[in-house]
């Protein structure tokens, strides 16, 4: 399919870096791919797929594989980041002098910054100026699904409607739905909180706790998002939505999900870093979990689930021991 459209430019040739430079082309944009291995990204132009972490979906034509950042962002107006929260400082600082004045940036990553306790909209602000137009992509959405061109629906939060409304019709075709919102706080926070939840579902599932144990940490969990949330400025709503309650449903229920997977392999009593070299790629649920609980407690919102799944990561505490504490926790209304 030809376009007489500007290409956009996907930074981040992971899992879903590629999921979404396919759902682009899809949609008839040119699509101009990059990646900070060029290694790997030789290996992907001349496969034309990523077979890494995408294995079986073909590139089409309209997908070009650039090395250079600066040629891949030369005239380009719209540009998506998709890399680890723990990379995405570094590269919105590295495109910053690169960027035309009316370029626009949107990113998929998810978590806030360990350091600094950060939303991602938080450091894009601080580097790229108030004045640019940015937007974050969520929702329940597994790349290798994306990938494969399977249904799907998430949201688009944008500090500008009609950037949020581009980005969406742009996505959006047969099998795929994106819906706009203004609220880039609950977006990025339901997108955080979700990751440490997951590991928590998956401790829950691989210890053996049954399905009353699943939806009652998904619940409260939500309850926990939801709290954190709404003390840094989110809507309610929001998390009722599906960068809320929708990726955390998916994220805890389905072994697509890494970060399920780490609670899954801590149950059966690897070490994290076991864990880590089990699944093969960045599990952002663990350093979101660290983060998480730092921002939690300057704003002193109480979240005893994340808690204690940061115990479990970080101070040794056995997940038996971490779920008897949760149980014994003082009766309160719901």
């Amino acid at each position: 399919m030809s376009t007489d459209k500007p290409p956009i430019a996907v930074l981040g040739a992971g899992s879903w870096g590629t999921a979404l430079a396919l759902q682009f082309a899809r949609s008839g944009r040119t699509v101009r791919l990059w990646g900070r291995d060029s290694t790997q990204l030789a290996r992907i132009d001349a496969d034309r797929c990523n077979a890494r972490y995408l294995p079986g979906a073909g590139f089409p034509d309209s997908i070009h594989v650039v090395a250079d950042l600066a040629d891949c962002l030369h005239g380009v107006r719209d540009i998506v980041v998709s890399v680890p929260s723990h990379a995405f400082r570094e590269t919105l600082s590295r495109i910053a002098p690169l960027l035309d004045d009316d370029a626009r940036v949107c990113w998929a990553t998810k978590g806030f910054e360990l350091d600094t306790g950060k939303l991602p909209h938080q450091v894009a602000q601080e580097i790229l100026g108030a004045e640019r137009h940015v937007a974050v992509l969520s929702g329940p959405t597994f790349a290798k699904e994306v990938g494969a061109g399977l249904p799907t629906a998430m949201t688009i939060a944008a500090n500008d409607s009609s950037f949020a409304g581009e980005l969406a019709t742009t996505l959006s075709g047969d099998n795929f739905r994106a819906y706009t919102s203004g609220d880039m706080i609950g977006v990025e926070v339901g997108g955080a909180v979700k990751n440490v939840l997951a590991i928590g579902a998956g401790i829950s599932d691989g210890l053996g706790f049954g399905a009353n144990t699943r939806i009652a940490m998904i619940n409260r969990g939500l309850v926990e998002m939801t709290r954190l949330g709404v003390a840094l400025g989110a809507r309610t709503d929001t998390f009722m939505g599906l960068a809320g309650m929708g990726d955390l449903v998916l994220t805890c229920t389905d072994d697509l999900s890494r970060n399920r997977r780490m609670g899954l392999a801590l149950a059966s009593g690897k070490t994290v870093d076991e864990a880590q070299e089990e699944i093969q790629q960045v599990v952002e649920g663990v350093l979101a979990a660290k983060a998480v609980k730092k921002v939690a407690d300057e704003l002193h919102v109480i979240m005893p689930i994340c808690n204690e799944i940061y115990r479990i990561l970080y101070e040794g505490v056995s997940p038996k021991e971490a779920v008897g504490t949760l149980m014994r926790r003082g009766l309160k209304p719901e």
